[in-house]
């Protein structure tokens, strides 16, 4: 079926979408910036003003019981980095993992009359959302399944593409075997508090990256499904958060910020708009005891507040802060870390030893690359993450 035909006005808002998509460098493919042009969002996000379904903007769809958010329509710029990032060609057989209609619109229209696009979703409300709502815009040919997306769908194997749309923690055996070699899959993937959405290809049995983006998505759920670990450390005003393959035995206690803080400062100018992306994941490959700090109290100033680089023992923790720079624009500041506790300064120390260490090596450089190993396979050099599936090694160019 030929996709549902808009009014002047969904058709002057999806064009004006995509322009602005364009003009932000969002977009640079011509067939991505068609399809977008050509796929009506509004008909996957049904009871919400036009203006909104065609807003560059996360819209949500469900909730859990504890008020989680567990399925949405994914913001229109992310969408369309991913499916830069993924390359798809007319003919490929595609996989998308979390569902909801409008990215399978999307990827079918990519794919072309050749191609073929499979998605998959754990909760049956969603794939039965996203069956009415594709068919409802034309797109009756793209196969829906309930099921758990770790798994994968054999039946259509080997896919030229997979594209994952929920957060994921590791990559399953299933994604990879499913993958033709040669085959990309693009797969936002949580590591050390930062969600990277990291384009891969398949080459002789394991994953490499290609590119890297950051990303948010809500979180896998089944048997893929993992949460950090929180651990308060003043009270519930400000904890610290650990991923399941690091050991915390010795967190630090709940009140390990009323003792003495003491700030070491590292001559690092960055400007306030820059991302500290790989900052951070330059220092939790370096720094035992790795952590990320987030909260709000008093004397407590964690750079960015939503969640900050951070290292911790059984009785301190050092964390990355900053503060304003005489004699520059305001909109530049200084990094430093602020610590407590008897092992205060010698992590403050080894933080801004690393801080340096990136400014001055990798800060303007190409960024980490990643490659995603079977557990049973000889990893190769570089900062190791095991995960239940895999591991994931971090390298960095000299």
């Amino acid at each position: 079926m030929m996709p549902a035909l808009g009014n002047d006005r969904t058709e002057t808002l999806r064009d004006a979408l995509t322009r602005h998509l364009v003009a932000e460098g969002t977009i640079h493919d011509l067939d991505v910036a068609a399809a977008f042009r050509t796929v009506p969002r509004h008909l996957f996000i049904p009871h919400v003003p036009l203006e909104i379904a065609y807003a560059d903007d996360v819209v949500l769809m469900k909730r859990n019981q504890a008020g989680v958010a567990i399925s949405s329509v994914s913001q229109p710029s992310i969408v369309a980095l991913m499916l830069e990032q993924a390359e798809i060609r007319p003919g490929d057989r595609v996989l998308e993992i979390g569902s909801g209609g409008y990215n399978a619109a999307l990827l079918r229209e990519l794919t072309g009359p050749e191609g073929s696009v499979t998605t998959i979703d754990i909760d049956a409300d969603v794939t039965e959302r996203a069956r009415a709502l594709l068919d409802q815009a034309g797109y009756d040919d793209v196969r829906v399944v309930q099921a758990d997306g770790e798994y994968g769908v054999p039946e259509g194997a080997p896919y030229d593409r997979i594209v994952v749309t929920v957060t994921a923690w590791d990559v399953p055996t299933a994604w990879v075997d499913q993958l033709r070699p040669g085959g990309r899959i693009v797969v936002p993937l949580r590591v050390r508090g930062q969600t990277r959405s990291i384009a891969f290809d398949r080459v002789e049995g394991h994953l490499e990256s290609r590119s890297t983006t950051l990303c948010g998505f809500v979180c896998m759920q089944g048997a893929g499904a993992n949460y950090e670990r929180l651990v308060p450390i003043a009270g519930d005003e400000v904890s610290v958060c650990f991923d399941e393959d690091q050991e915390i035995d010795a967190h630090p206690f709940d009140g390990v910020l009323d003792q003495p803080r003491h700030q070491t400062w590292s001559s690092v100018v960055v400007n306030r708009e820059e991302p500290l992306l790989d900052l951070n994941l330059w220092l939790a490959s370096t720094l035992p005891g790795y952590c990320v700090l987030s909260g709000e109290r008093t004397g407590v100033t964690p750079t960015p507040r939503g969640g900050a680089a951070a290292v911790a023992t059984r009785d301190s923790v050092a964390y990355l802060t900053c503060r304003r720079v005489r004699r520059t624009p305001s909109s530049f500041v200084e990094l430093g870390i602020s610590s407590h506790g008897p092992d205060g300064r010698d992590l403050a120390d080894r933080m801004v030893d690393q801080l340096r260490i990136w400014d001055t090596h990798h800060r303007r450089g190409p960024g980490p690359a990643f490659q995603v190993h079977a557990v049973g396979d000889e990893p190769p050099p570089g900062f190791q993450i095991a995960r239940r599936h895999s591991y994931i090694t971090v390298s960095w160019a000299a």
